[in-house]
Protein backbone atom coordinates (compact mmCIF):
# COMPACT_ATOMS: atom_id res chain seq x y z
CA UNK A 1 0.00 0.00 0.00
CA UNK A 2 1.06 3.54 -0.66
CA UNK A 3 0.80 6.07 2.15
CA UNK A 4 -0.51 8.75 -0.18
CA UNK A 5 -3.99 9.58 -1.34
CA UNK A 6 -5.01 8.01 -4.61
CA UNK A 7 -7.27 5.50 -6.27
CA UNK A 8 -7.92 2.30 -4.36
CA UNK A 9 -6.15 -0.89 -5.27
CA UNK A 10 -8.21 -3.12 -7.53
CA UNK A 11 -10.16 -5.82 -5.69
CA UNK A 12 -8.90 -9.33 -6.11
CA UNK A 13 -10.04 -11.17 -9.20
CA UNK A 14 -13.11 -13.35 -8.92
CA UNK A 15 -12.53 -17.05 -8.26
CA UNK A 16 -12.23 -19.14 -11.42
CA UNK A 17 -15.79 -19.87 -12.70
CA UNK A 18 -14.99 -23.57 -12.92
CA UNK A 19 -13.78 -23.55 -9.33
CA UNK A 20 -16.91 -21.66 -8.27
CA UNK A 21 -19.17 -24.28 -9.86
CA UNK A 22 -17.13 -27.05 -8.27
CA UNK A 23 -17.56 -25.47 -4.84
CA UNK A 24 -21.31 -25.09 -5.38
CA UNK A 25 -21.42 -28.84 -6.12
CA UNK A 26 -19.32 -29.46 -2.99
CA UNK A 27 -21.75 -27.40 -0.93
CA UNK A 28 -24.63 -29.53 -2.18
CA UNK A 29 -22.67 -32.72 -1.48
CA UNK A 30 -21.72 -31.80 2.08
CA UNK A 31 -25.33 -30.81 2.82
CA UNK A 32 -26.69 -34.10 1.47
CA UNK A 33 -26.84 -37.56 3.01
CA UNK A 34 -24.38 -38.78 0.37
CA UNK A 35 -21.49 -37.61 2.55
CA UNK A 36 -22.73 -39.56 5.59
CA UNK A 37 -21.32 -43.01 4.73
CA UNK A 38 -17.99 -41.45 3.73
CA UNK A 39 -17.83 -39.66 7.05
CA UNK A 40 -18.88 -42.57 9.25
CA UNK A 41 -16.50 -44.96 7.50
CA UNK A 42 -13.65 -42.62 8.37
CA UNK A 43 -14.51 -41.86 12.01
CA UNK A 44 -16.40 -45.01 13.06
CA UNK A 45 -14.71 -47.80 11.10
CA UNK A 46 -15.73 -50.51 13.57
CA UNK A 47 -19.08 -49.16 14.72
CA UNK A 48 -22.02 -51.51 14.52
CA UNK A 49 -25.46 -50.46 13.33
CA UNK A 50 -26.37 -47.33 11.40
CA UNK A 51 -25.01 -44.15 13.02
CA UNK A 52 -27.13 -41.00 12.94
CA UNK A 53 -25.44 -38.03 11.27
CA UNK A 54 -26.65 -34.43 11.63
CA UNK A 55 -25.03 -31.37 10.06
CA UNK A 56 -24.26 -28.71 12.66
CA UNK A 57 -22.52 -26.02 10.60
CA UNK A 58 -21.25 -25.29 7.11
CA UNK A 59 -18.49 -22.86 6.13
CA UNK A 60 -17.66 -21.78 2.57
CA UNK A 61 -14.49 -19.90 1.71
CA UNK A 62 -14.62 -19.12 -2.04
CA UNK A 63 -11.51 -20.27 -3.80
CA UNK A 64 -10.43 -22.36 -0.81
CA UNK A 65 -13.24 -24.85 -0.26
CA UNK A 66 -16.12 -25.96 1.91
CA UNK A 67 -16.05 -27.34 5.46
CA UNK A 68 -18.85 -28.99 7.42
CA UNK A 69 -19.19 -29.94 11.09
CA UNK A 70 -21.36 -32.99 11.88
CA UNK A 71 -22.78 -34.63 14.97
CA UNK A 72 -22.32 -38.41 14.70
CA UNK A 73 -24.24 -40.68 17.04
CA UNK A 74 -23.15 -44.32 17.02
CA UNK A 75 -22.21 -46.31 20.08
CA UNK A 76 -21.07 -42.95 21.40
CA UNK A 77 -21.54 -39.34 20.36
CA UNK A 78 -18.83 -37.38 18.61
CA UNK A 79 -18.40 -34.38 16.34
CA UNK A 80 -16.44 -34.53 13.13
CA UNK A 81 -15.19 -32.08 10.53
CA UNK A 82 -15.11 -32.64 6.78
CA UNK A 83 -13.34 -30.24 4.42
CA UNK A 84 -12.69 -29.99 0.70
CA UNK A 85 -9.89 -27.48 1.30
CA UNK A 86 -6.46 -28.49 0.05
CA UNK A 87 -4.56 -29.07 3.27
CA UNK A 88 -0.93 -30.08 3.43
CA UNK A 89 -1.30 -31.61 6.87
CA UNK A 90 -0.14 -35.11 7.75
CA UNK A 91 -1.27 -35.39 11.37
CA UNK A 92 -2.04 -38.92 12.54
CA UNK A 93 -5.56 -37.88 13.57
CA UNK A 94 -6.50 -36.80 10.03
CA UNK A 95 -8.29 -39.16 7.65
CA UNK A 96 -8.52 -38.78 3.87
CA UNK A 97 -11.27 -39.89 1.50
CA UNK A 98 -11.47 -39.57 -2.29
CA UNK A 99 -14.86 -38.72 -3.78
CA UNK A 100 -16.31 -37.46 -7.05
CA UNK A 101 -16.20 -33.99 -5.51
CA UNK A 102 -12.51 -34.07 -4.65
CA UNK A 103 -10.46 -35.29 -1.75
CA UNK A 104 -11.94 -34.84 1.71
CA UNK A 105 -10.01 -34.18 4.89
CA UNK A 106 -11.84 -35.63 7.91
CA UNK A 107 -11.14 -35.33 11.63
CA UNK A 108 -12.81 -35.94 14.98
CA UNK A 109 -13.29 -32.84 17.14
CA UNK A 110 -11.24 -31.38 18.78
CA UNK A 111 -8.39 -32.71 16.61
CA UNK A 112 -8.75 -29.88 14.08
CA UNK A 113 -5.66 -30.30 11.87
CA UNK A 114 -5.06 -26.53 11.58
CA UNK A 115 -5.68 -25.67 15.26
CA UNK A 116 -3.17 -27.59 17.37
CA UNK A 117 -4.26 -25.80 20.55
CA UNK A 118 -7.92 -26.84 20.37
CA UNK A 119 -7.49 -30.09 22.38
CA UNK A 120 -5.95 -28.06 25.21
CA UNK A 121 -8.62 -25.33 25.18
CA UNK A 122 -11.50 -27.83 25.23
CA UNK A 123 -10.13 -30.14 27.95
CA UNK A 124 -11.55 -29.05 31.35
CA UNK A 125 -8.74 -30.59 33.40
CA UNK A 126 -5.99 -29.06 31.29
CA UNK A 127 -7.71 -25.65 31.20
CA UNK A 128 -8.01 -25.62 34.99
CA UNK A 129 -4.38 -26.67 35.37
CA UNK A 130 -3.08 -24.12 32.84
CA UNK A 131 -5.14 -21.04 33.67
CA UNK A 132 -7.07 -21.76 36.87
CA UNK A 133 -4.50 -20.45 39.33
CA UNK A 134 -5.86 -22.84 41.93
CA UNK A 135 -9.53 -22.01 41.27
CA UNK A 136 -11.98 -24.64 40.05
CA UNK A 137 -13.28 -24.59 36.50
CA UNK A 138 -17.07 -24.21 36.66
CA UNK A 139 -17.90 -23.92 32.95
CA UNK A 140 -16.25 -24.40 29.57
CA UNK A 141 -18.25 -23.22 26.56
CA UNK A 142 -17.46 -22.87 22.87
CA UNK A 143 -18.38 -19.32 21.85
CA UNK A 144 -17.35 -19.61 18.22
CA UNK A 145 -15.59 -22.13 16.05
CA UNK A 146 -14.47 -21.59 12.48
CA UNK A 147 -13.02 -24.91 11.42
CA UNK A 148 -9.39 -24.73 10.25
CA UNK A 149 -9.30 -21.01 11.18
CA UNK A 150 -9.86 -20.27 14.87
CA UNK A 151 -12.01 -20.90 17.93
CA UNK A 152 -13.01 -18.97 21.03
CA UNK A 153 -13.73 -20.89 24.24
CA UNK A 154 -15.13 -19.24 27.40
CA UNK A 155 -13.76 -20.60 30.69
CA UNK A 156 -15.45 -19.68 33.98
CA UNK A 157 -13.73 -20.24 37.32
CA UNK A 158 -14.95 -20.48 40.90
CA UNK A 159 -13.23 -17.20 41.83
CA UNK A 160 -15.57 -15.33 39.45
CA UNK A 161 -13.15 -14.93 36.57
CA UNK A 162 -14.13 -15.53 32.96
CA UNK A 163 -11.35 -16.03 30.42
CA UNK A 164 -11.68 -16.22 26.67
CA UNK A 165 -9.33 -18.75 25.14
CA UNK A 166 -8.55 -17.78 21.56
CA UNK A 167 -7.26 -20.76 19.60
CA UNK A 168 -5.31 -19.81 16.49
CA UNK A 169 -3.46 -21.46 13.65
CA UNK A 170 0.09 -22.55 14.42
CA UNK A 171 2.42 -19.63 15.05
CA UNK A 172 -0.22 -16.88 15.15
CA UNK A 173 -0.83 -16.69 18.90
CA UNK A 174 2.41 -14.82 19.57
CA UNK A 175 1.41 -12.20 17.01
CA UNK A 176 -2.04 -11.73 18.54
CA UNK A 177 -0.55 -11.41 22.02
CA UNK A 178 1.77 -8.66 20.74
CA UNK A 179 -1.17 -6.78 19.21
CA UNK A 180 -3.01 -6.73 22.52
CA UNK A 181 0.12 -5.49 24.31
CA UNK A 182 0.58 -2.77 21.67
CA UNK A 183 -2.93 -1.40 22.14
CA UNK A 184 -2.81 -1.55 25.93
CA UNK A 185 0.52 0.29 26.03
CA UNK A 186 -1.05 3.00 23.85
CA UNK A 187 -3.90 3.41 26.34
CA UNK A 188 -6.62 1.80 24.20
CA UNK A 189 -9.23 -0.34 25.96
CA UNK A 190 -8.28 -3.83 24.71
CA UNK A 191 -8.68 -7.14 26.58
CA UNK A 192 -5.73 -8.07 28.78
CA UNK A 193 -3.85 -11.30 28.11
CA UNK A 194 -3.30 -13.21 31.36
CA UNK A 195 -0.01 -14.67 30.16
CA UNK A 196 2.04 -15.31 27.06
CA UNK A 197 0.47 -17.83 24.65
CA UNK A 198 0.37 -21.50 25.55
CA UNK A 199 0.25 -24.05 22.71
CA UNK A 200 -1.14 -21.53 20.20
CA UNK A 201 -3.82 -20.37 22.68
CA UNK A 202 -4.10 -16.79 23.98
CA UNK A 203 -6.06 -16.45 27.24
CA UNK A 204 -7.75 -13.06 27.57
CA UNK A 205 -9.54 -11.48 30.49
CA UNK A 206 -13.20 -10.66 29.90
CA UNK A 207 -13.64 -7.13 28.62
CA UNK A 208 -15.80 -4.77 30.67
CA UNK A 209 -19.16 -3.66 29.30
CA UNK A 210 -21.95 -4.85 27.04
CA UNK A 211 -21.97 -5.19 23.28
CA UNK A 212 -22.80 -2.11 21.22
CA UNK A 213 -25.36 -4.36 19.52
CA UNK A 214 -27.47 -4.20 22.69
CA UNK A 215 -27.63 -0.41 22.38
CA UNK A 216 -28.73 -0.67 18.75
CA UNK A 217 -31.39 -3.17 19.81
CA UNK A 218 -32.70 -1.07 22.70
CA UNK A 219 -33.00 2.39 21.14
CA UNK A 220 -30.68 2.64 18.14
CA UNK A 221 -27.80 3.67 20.45
CA UNK A 222 -29.52 7.01 20.94
CA UNK A 223 -27.16 8.16 23.72
CA UNK A 224 -23.99 6.98 21.98
CA UNK A 225 -21.85 9.53 20.09
CA UNK A 226 -20.79 8.35 16.62
CA UNK A 227 -17.80 10.66 16.85
CA UNK A 228 -16.43 8.54 19.71
CA UNK A 229 -15.77 5.69 17.28
CA UNK A 230 -13.89 7.96 14.92
CA UNK A 231 -11.80 9.21 17.85
CA UNK A 232 -11.09 5.62 18.92
CA UNK A 233 -9.66 4.92 15.47
CA UNK A 234 -7.71 8.20 15.66
CA UNK A 235 -6.07 6.88 18.85
CA UNK A 236 -4.61 3.79 17.16
CA UNK A 237 -0.84 3.76 17.81
CA UNK A 238 1.60 4.43 14.98
CA UNK A 239 3.17 1.00 15.58
CA UNK A 240 0.15 -0.53 13.83
CA UNK A 241 1.63 0.70 10.55
CA UNK A 242 4.47 -1.83 10.90
CA UNK A 243 2.06 -4.79 10.95
CA UNK A 244 1.31 -6.83 7.82
CA UNK A 245 -1.20 -5.37 5.36
CA UNK A 246 -4.51 -7.25 5.07
CA UNK A 247 -7.20 -6.98 2.45
CA UNK A 248 -10.24 -4.92 3.40
CA UNK A 249 -13.74 -6.26 2.85
CA UNK A 250 -14.13 -4.59 -0.53
CA UNK A 251 -10.77 -5.93 -1.73
CA UNK A 252 -12.29 -9.42 -1.50
CA UNK A 253 -15.58 -8.45 -3.14
CA UNK A 254 -15.43 -10.95 -6.05
CA UNK A 255 -14.97 -13.84 -3.63
CA UNK A 256 -17.80 -12.63 -1.40
CA UNK A 257 -20.07 -12.20 -4.44
CA UNK A 258 -19.35 -15.80 -5.47
CA UNK A 259 -20.16 -16.96 -1.94
CA UNK A 260 -23.45 -15.02 -2.11
CA UNK A 261 -24.28 -16.75 -5.41
CA UNK A 262 -23.62 -20.14 -3.84
CA UNK A 263 -26.03 -19.27 -1.02
CA UNK A 264 -28.71 -17.68 -3.24
CA UNK A 265 -28.24 -19.09 -6.77
CA UNK A 266 -31.69 -17.79 -7.77
CA UNK A 267 -30.42 -14.23 -7.10
CA UNK A 268 -27.25 -14.53 -9.19
CA UNK A 269 -28.29 -11.80 -11.63
CA UNK A 270 -28.94 -9.32 -8.81
CA UNK A 271 -25.69 -10.23 -7.04
CA UNK A 272 -23.56 -9.88 -10.16
CA UNK A 273 -25.21 -6.57 -11.00
CA UNK A 274 -24.45 -5.25 -7.54
CA UNK A 275 -20.87 -6.53 -7.78
CA UNK A 276 -20.37 -4.74 -11.10
CA UNK A 277 -21.90 -1.50 -9.76
CA UNK A 278 -19.42 -1.51 -6.89
CA UNK A 279 -16.44 -2.33 -9.10
CA UNK A 280 -17.44 0.38 -11.59
CA UNK A 281 -17.93 3.00 -8.90
CA UNK A 282 -14.75 2.48 -6.87
CA UNK A 283 -12.22 4.05 -9.28
CA UNK A 284 -14.06 7.39 -9.15
CA UNK A 285 -13.81 7.61 -5.35
CA UNK A 286 -11.06 8.64 -2.94
CA UNK A 287 -9.98 5.93 -0.52
CA UNK A 288 -7.93 8.34 1.54
CA UNK A 289 -4.46 7.89 3.08
CA UNK A 290 -3.10 4.71 4.64
CA UNK A 291 -3.53 4.87 8.42
CA UNK A 292 -3.69 2.43 11.36
CA UNK A 293 -6.91 0.40 11.12
CA UNK A 294 -8.76 -2.21 13.12
CA UNK A 295 -9.80 -4.30 10.11
CA UNK A 296 -13.00 -5.76 11.61
CA UNK A 297 -14.62 -2.70 13.15
CA UNK A 298 -18.31 -3.28 13.93
CA UNK A 299 -20.77 -3.54 16.79
CA UNK A 300 -19.94 -7.10 17.91
CA UNK A 301 -16.33 -6.07 18.54
CA UNK A 302 -17.14 -3.00 20.62
CA UNK A 303 -18.17 -3.09 24.28
CA UNK A 304 -19.87 -0.17 25.99
CA UNK A 305 -20.09 1.08 29.57
CA UNK A 306 -23.23 3.15 29.32
CA UNK A 307 -22.72 5.48 26.33
CA UNK A 308 -18.91 5.17 26.47
CA UNK A 309 -16.66 2.71 24.63
CA UNK A 310 -15.11 0.39 27.21
CA UNK A 311 -13.35 -2.32 25.18
CA UNK A 312 -12.19 -3.03 21.62
CA UNK A 313 -12.30 -6.73 20.75
CA UNK A 314 -11.00 -9.03 18.02
CA UNK A 315 -7.80 -7.24 17.01
CA UNK A 316 -6.51 -10.05 14.78
CA UNK A 317 -6.84 -7.87 11.66
CA UNK A 318 -5.09 -4.80 13.07
CA UNK A 319 -2.78 -3.21 10.50
CA UNK A 320 -2.24 -0.50 7.87
CA UNK A 321 -5.32 0.32 5.84
CA UNK A 322 -7.83 3.03 4.98
CA UNK A 323 -10.17 4.71 7.47
CA UNK A 324 -13.06 4.50 5.01
CA UNK A 325 -12.87 0.69 5.11
CA UNK A 326 -13.17 0.56 8.92
CA UNK A 327 -16.15 2.92 8.78
CA UNK A 328 -17.76 0.96 5.92
CA UNK A 329 -17.34 -2.25 7.93
CA UNK A 330 -19.20 -0.62 10.83
CA UNK A 331 -22.01 0.72 8.63
CA UNK A 332 -22.35 -2.43 6.52
CA UNK A 333 -22.93 -4.56 9.60
CA UNK A 334 -25.30 -1.97 11.08
CA UNK A 335 -27.25 -1.88 7.80
CA UNK A 336 -28.07 -5.60 7.91
CA UNK A 337 -29.01 -5.86 11.60
CA UNK A 338 -32.78 -5.99 10.84
CA UNK A 339 -31.99 -8.87 8.47
CA UNK A 340 -30.24 -10.67 11.33
CA UNK A 341 -33.04 -10.10 13.86
CA UNK A 342 -36.33 -8.30 13.21
CA UNK A 343 -36.17 -6.74 16.69
CA UNK A 344 -33.57 -4.22 15.47
CA UNK A 345 -36.34 -1.74 14.72
CA UNK A 346 -34.15 1.30 15.37
CA UNK A 347 -31.24 0.23 13.16
CA UNK A 348 -32.25 2.27 10.06
CA UNK A 349 -32.43 5.48 12.10
CA UNK A 350 -29.12 4.65 13.79
CA UNK A 351 -27.59 4.01 10.37
CA UNK A 352 -28.62 7.47 9.19
CA UNK A 353 -27.13 9.15 12.28
CA UNK A 354 -23.82 7.27 12.18
CA UNK A 355 -23.43 7.58 8.39
CA UNK A 356 -23.75 11.38 8.60
CA UNK A 357 -20.92 11.62 11.11
CA UNK A 358 -18.67 9.03 9.47
CA UNK A 359 -19.05 10.61 6.02
CA UNK A 360 -17.80 13.96 7.32
CA UNK A 361 -14.22 12.66 7.53
CA UNK A 362 -13.95 10.59 4.34
CA UNK A 363 -15.17 10.64 0.75
CA UNK A 364 -18.94 10.06 1.21
CA UNK A 365 -19.31 8.25 -2.11
CA UNK A 366 -16.41 5.93 -1.29
CA UNK A 367 -18.02 5.22 2.07
CA UNK A 368 -21.43 4.50 0.49
CA UNK A 369 -20.09 2.11 -2.13
CA UNK A 370 -17.86 0.28 0.32
CA UNK A 371 -20.70 0.02 2.85
CA UNK A 372 -22.84 -1.67 0.18
CA UNK A 373 -19.94 -3.99 -0.58
CA UNK A 374 -19.68 -5.01 3.08
CA UNK A 375 -23.44 -5.67 3.20
CA UNK A 376 -23.09 -7.92 0.15
CA UNK A 377 -20.23 -9.79 1.82
CA UNK A 378 -22.59 -10.70 4.67
CA UNK A 379 -25.19 -12.41 2.45
CA UNK A 380 -23.65 -15.89 2.57
CA UNK A 381 -23.25 -15.63 6.35
CA UNK A 382 -27.02 -16.07 6.72
CA UNK A 383 -26.65 -19.71 5.66
CA UNK A 384 -27.62 -22.02 8.53
CA UNK A 385 -28.22 -25.66 7.75
CA UNK A 386 -30.12 -26.10 11.03
CA UNK A 387 -32.58 -23.25 10.50
CA UNK A 388 -35.31 -23.34 7.85
CA UNK A 389 -35.99 -20.09 6.09
CA UNK A 390 -32.46 -18.71 6.28
CA UNK A 391 -32.70 -17.86 2.57
CA UNK A 392 -35.15 -15.05 3.42
CA UNK A 393 -32.57 -13.51 5.77
CA UNK A 394 -29.89 -13.81 3.08
CA UNK A 395 -32.18 -12.09 0.56
CA UNK A 396 -32.91 -9.33 3.11
CA UNK A 397 -29.15 -8.70 3.45
CA UNK A 398 -28.87 -8.55 -0.32
CA UNK A 399 -31.69 -5.96 -0.47
CA UNK A 400 -29.82 -3.86 2.10
CA UNK A 401 -26.83 -3.72 -0.24
CA UNK A 402 -29.06 -2.96 -3.22
CA UNK A 403 -30.76 -0.05 -1.44
CA UNK A 404 -27.42 1.52 -0.59
CA UNK A 405 -26.55 1.53 -4.30
CA UNK A 406 -30.00 2.74 -5.37
CA UNK A 407 -30.88 -0.54 -7.08
CA UNK A 408 -34.14 -1.17 -5.22
CA UNK A 409 -36.73 1.00 -3.41
CA UNK A 410 -36.26 1.79 0.27
CA UNK A 411 -38.52 0.05 2.79
CA UNK A 412 -38.89 0.66 6.51
CA UNK A 413 -36.43 -2.01 7.62
CA UNK A 414 -33.75 -1.12 5.03
CA UNK A 415 -30.91 1.39 5.44
CA UNK A 416 -31.34 4.74 3.70
CA UNK A 417 -28.17 6.59 2.75
CA UNK A 418 -28.55 10.13 4.12
CA UNK A 419 -29.92 12.29 1.30
CA UNK A 420 -27.80 15.34 2.23
CA UNK A 421 -24.51 13.52 1.62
Amino acid sequence: MSSSNGPPAAPRAAPDPGRTQQEIAQLDFLQSELVHPVLTAAVLPEDLGTPQVTMEALQHRPGAGVTGIYRVLGREELYAGVSTERLDIRAAEVRRASTDHGQLTIWVHPQDPALPGLPLATDPARVAETWGGGAQLTSLETISYRPLRRAVIAADFSDGRRLYLKVLRAGRAVDLYARHQMLLEAGLPAPVAVSEPVSDVVALQQGAGVSLAEHFLADGAATVRPQDFVELLDAMPAEVMALPVRDAWTDRLPAYASAAVSALPEAERRIRRLEQEVLAGLPATDRGPVVPTHGDFYEANLLMNGPRISCLLDVDSLGPGHRVDDLACFLGHLAVLPAVDSRYLHAPAAFDRFARVFAAGVDPESLRIRTASVALSLVSGARDARRPGWQAQADHRLRCAEVLLGLTPVAGDLPRWPAVL
